[in-house]
């Protein structure tokens, strides 16, 4: 598995593919959901903190850019951090988000 360098590099790439109007980085995403990683991975629970930081980072998409930042960010750093599809969407009802849309690996965010 790649370190957190490895992370930032590819937040960095996504988020110069994003949009410029986006106000979210790839760097807040990971944070915001760094407290949800072993329970993406399969190996824990699903903590308060996580939830916290899941709605956090829901209530800060407010803009169609961002939402697609957030989705693009997403899609780039699941593999790199070793999340499974199926726990990021249960991941989502968990923490009572609501979200239009379910995560998988070659969705389109642009739209």
């Amino acid at each position: 598995m790649g370190g957190f360098g490895e992370v930032k590099v590819v937040c960095l790439v996504v988020v110069a593919a994003v949009t410029a109007e986006s106000t979210i980085s790839c760097g807040q995403v990971m944070r915001s959901v760094s407290p949800c990683l072993a329970y993406l991975r399969g190996s824990g629970p699903v903590a308060a903190s996580c939830c916290d930081g899941v709605k956090n980072l829901n209530k800060a998409a407010a803009t169609t850019p961002d939402r697609q930042a957030v989705c693009g960010c997403m899609k780039s750093l699941a593999p790199t951090v070793g999340a499974k599809a199926d726990l990021i969407n249960s991941l989502i009802s968990k923490c009572g988000v609501a979200l239009p849309y379910r995560y998988f690996s070659s969705m389109d965010c642009s739209k």
